[in-house]
């Protein structure tokens, strides 16, 4: 489990595919406030609990996502985790309903994933 901070290679999402138990997706969780993510483990919830006791994140802020590092675009993400499933804020599924929140988490990932490689 690695928490990125500052930016990750698109070539790294693709090793912990290689290396993990998925093939095709890498798990991740977004921190909507601190702007930071999450990445490599078998559930959401490892990386949820990685956030709560390293950095102290809350879980109203924590949203669970899928990383399909052989995507591009709109299929890059997958807005899809157990964690997301917050009633009390609004939320009553799997997915993140709220288009700001999923807004807010595609310009996060894009920030910290480097997806271009210098030739």
């Amino acid at each position: 489990m690695k928490i990125v901070k500052d930016q990750i290679k698109i070539e790294d999402l693709k090793e912990i595919c290689k290396n993990g138990s998925f093939e095709e997706v890498v798990k991740a969780v977004v921190d909507i406030e601190k702007e930071i993510m999450a990445v490599d483990a078998e559930v959401h919830a490892e990386l949820m609990e990685l956030f709560i006791t390293e950095e102290n994140s809350e879980s109203k802020n924590l949203w669970g996502i899928n990383l399909v590092p052989e995507k591009d675009g709109e299929d890059f993400i997958v807005f899809d985790s157990l964690i997301n499933l917050k009633p009390g804020f609004g939320n009553r599924t799997r997915g993140i309903e709220s288009e700001v929140i999923r807004k807010k988490i595609v310009d996060i990932v894009n920030k910290l994933v480097i997806r271009l490689v210098p030739k």
